[in-house]
């Protein structure tokens, strides 16, 4: 992440000032989502520190949901950058300005090569980390960006093209934001606890009761610490006539929804099954209070 923050950083100097220089929108538009990658990236990297440092005090969770965090700002910060894209190429479109082509193409290409190391640097690591995922997304959508900005060079310094600059910028607007939902999506489903996509609560309490011996399923709770921390509990009222049996099923349950749900955190609490107490009154009780009783009537 730092190497890609390093090169982000001067290519972002250099787009910048050839957008400025060549009035190419479509570059000025690119070089703005690069700065908003290189915080994006800057954010990852902190976020990524700092949940892998051991909690603290009241964190009894940990520090994982940082990561998530930070993959909600990177996913509203592709949002932002979508708006603001979508709105200058509207203004521009309005007025429209002389764009010099060759100076556009020739950094364009550079920003492949660039955005193109940098998915190789950063895809093996984002299958099981949400947050690199979302720096990942950020770079992704740069790529795209690029290969937009060439096309259109190559219409502006062949044949004048002007809107292709236009529409290359409304493209980039509408794949950044595309691109930016999932990412939203996934992360505030984790902040909302709801259960991942992967995992149906009502199927995990039917295999929970198809167990002998469980009789009901409350309490019921999945939800995901982070993208590969999924977590649950629940209280089962059981039929366990020793202790033995009922430690022997509680093994049986968690072994089952490791295997069948791949849930590492298990928390479940078996209770047994409440019988109305009957106290047995004794004969001899029973006559000395029927005495009792004709005594008083007597009286």
């Amino acid at each position: 992440m730092w190497r890609t923050i390093g090169l982000l950083a001067v290519f972002f100097i250099a787009e910048w000032s050839v957008g400025l220089w060549s009035q190419s929108l479509s570059l000025q538009a690119d070089a703005g989502h690069i700065l908003s990658d290189i915080t994006a990236l800057a954010i990852s990297l902190i976020a990524s520190f700092l949940s892998q440092q051991p909690s603290q005090k009241k964190a009894t969770f940990g520090n994982q949901r940082i990561e998530v965090l930070a993959a909600l700002l990177n996913g509203l910060g592709l949002l932002i950058i979508a708006t603001f894209i979508t709105w200058e190429a509207i203004q521009r479109w309005q007025h429209p300005a002389t764009i010099l082509g060759l100076p556009m193409l020739g950094i364009a290409v550079l920003g492949l090569i660039v955005n193109l190391l940098n998915i190789t640097l950063l895809h093996p690591h984002t299958h099981d980390d949400l947050n690199l995922r979302g720096a990942l997304l950020h770079v992704i959508a740069d790529t795209v960006s690029s290969v937009g900005v060439i096309i259109a060079a190559i219409a502006v310094h062949l044949w004048d093209w002007w809107w292709a600059d236009v529409a290359v910028s409304l493209v980039v607007a509408i794949f950044t934001g595309l691109s930016a939902l999932p990412l939203v999506q996934e992360s505030l489903k984790i902040f909302l606890e709801y259960a991942p996509e992967s995992i149906d609560p009502v199927e995990v309490e039917i295999s929970l009761k198809s167990f002998p011996g469980v009789v009901q399923v409350e309490k019921l709770h999945i939800w995901a610490l982070s993208l590969n921390q999924i977590m649950l509990c629940a209280n089962l009222t059981v039929e366990c006539a020793t202790i033995q049996e009922r430690d022997r099923l509680l093994n049986k349950l968690e072994n089952h929804i490791r295997k069948t749900f791949h849930i590492a955190e298990i928390t479940l609490q078996l209770t047994g099954c409440k019988k109305p107490s009957s106290l047995p009154i004794h004969p001899l009780f029973n006559q000395d209070l029927i005495l009792m009783l004709s005594r008083s009537k007597t009286k």
